[in-house]
């Protein structure tokens, strides 16, 4: 006796067998690929005076770094090619935000900058990672020490770190300055009692200095996040459904490792 089985029962013993692929977290409409690469490109702007962010490497000198990485994955998501544009000083990448110069970058959250840029919920964060770098013959060993009347702190203009210093320093000043560099020199030559900076890039400059020291305690810690221009909705809904996804899938923690900085910075909390 032959057994027929029914067609619509055999569809939906073929469709069982057909492995549906998983819809990506962060899709694109149109409107919000538009807002995101309005030129066609994502072009991507790369911070290289912190290696937490981005640099320039050595050998190839092709930009790399977590924002690299992130930022192609990201164009990858929405379907349009990247475009990596160099930027050695955060305050001129911050003041082209209103220039139309980029669309989207990596820097640290901070209420000043709320007004020329929307953030997405952070990708890479750290404790405690803001601090003060002191000259040789230097007796300071906390911030307190260097938060005194007359003293003097450098750093960046329109950095992360001049612009927390100046909303919580009591008596101490913020010496500012052009470049990181700059800033540097500032202490070096004994215009500042102080230069302040993430630990990571600290280290590395108090290897040029013998007898500089790092501060035991910070004055702040660290949280990084993609930031696009002001008046792009549809483009930061994306870009933080993207972040979401990619802290939860691995794909920061990837970058992180790829940068050789996951001695010092984390993939930040969901949210």
């Amino acid at each position: 006796m032959k057994t027929f089985v029914p067609a619509l029962c055999l569809a939906v013993l073929l469709a069982g067998c057909t492995q549906t692929p998983p819809r990506p977290a962060a899709t694109v409409s149109p409107e919000a690929r538009a807002q995101l690469a309005p030129g066609g490109a994502l072009r991507v702007a790369v911070l290289t005076s912190n290696p937490i962010i981005g640099s320039r490497d050595a050998k190839s000198g092709e930009l790399a770094g977590t924002t690299v990485m992130l930022g192609r994955a990201l164009a990858e998501r929405a379907g349009v090619p990247a475009k990596m544009i160099e930027y050695t000083a955060v305050n001129k990448l911050v003041e082209d935000a209103t220039a139309g110069a980029w669309d989207v970058t990596v820097v640290a959250i901070d209420p000043a900058r709320r007004s020329v840029l929307d953030f997405s919920p952070a990708h890479l964060s750290a404790d405690g990672f803001l601090t003060v770098l002191v000259p040789p013959g230097s007796a300071a060993r906390t911030m307190a020490d260097v938060d005194r009347p007359g003293m003097r702190i450098a750093a960046v203009r329109g950095a992360a770190t001049a612009m927390i210093l100046e909303r919580t320093l009591k008596q101490a000043r913020v010496a500012s300055a052009e470049n990181e560099n700059a800033a540097f020199a500032l202490m070096k030559e004994g215009k500042a009692e102080g230069y302040a900076q993430n630990r990571f890039m600290l280290r590395a400059r108090a290897e040029t200095l013998p007898g500089a020291r790092i501060l035991d305690d910070s004055f702040a810690g660290l949280r990084l996040a993609f930031a696009l221009p002001k008046g792009r909705p549809e483009a930061v809904r994306f870009v933080n459904a993207f972040v979401e996804e990619a802290k939860a899938s691995g794909t920061v923690q990837r970058a992180i490792d790829a940068a050789g900085i996951g001695a010092d910075v984390r993939v930040a909390p969901a949210g």
